[in-house]
């Protein structure tokens, strides 16, 4: 079977570096849900972002560390990758507001880069 086309990924700030320094099984999950996700697949660590229309996230337990990774799809056709970074607090499961308003800011990018193609 072949694959169909894959949905383009475009990542926003730093958000590729920010993956890159999740350890690398982390780094290896993301990778395969990614996968999964430009060919129209779900995968149960996928949720979505709350406050957010079209903006999801990636949820990876490592031992003991929690790792997201947020991206939009309903832009385009693409797959816009906004953050990755690793969930500090220990209470709750809410995000962090500093993530919260970084996660805005490259979202606006994102809308502006979706508007062009």
């Amino acid at each position: 079977m072949a694959d169909k086309q894959l949905k383009t990924v475009i990542w926003i700030g730093a958000s590729k570096k920010e993956l890159l320094e999740f350890p690398e099984e982390v780094i290896d999950e993301v990778g395969y849900i990614l996968y999964r996700v430009q060919n129209n697949q779900n995968h149960p660590n996928i949720k979505a972002l709350k406050g957010f229309n079209g903006v999801f996230e990636i949820v990876s337990d490592y031992q003991t560390d929690t790792y997201r990774t947020v991206y939009a799809i309903k832009l385009s056709n693409a797959i816009f990758i906004l953050h990755a970074f690793q969930k500090k607090s220990k209470s709750g499961i809410k995000t962090p507001k500093q993530n919260v308003n970084l996660i805005k800011e490259r979202l606006k990018k994102a809308q502006e880069i979706a508007k062009e193609q």
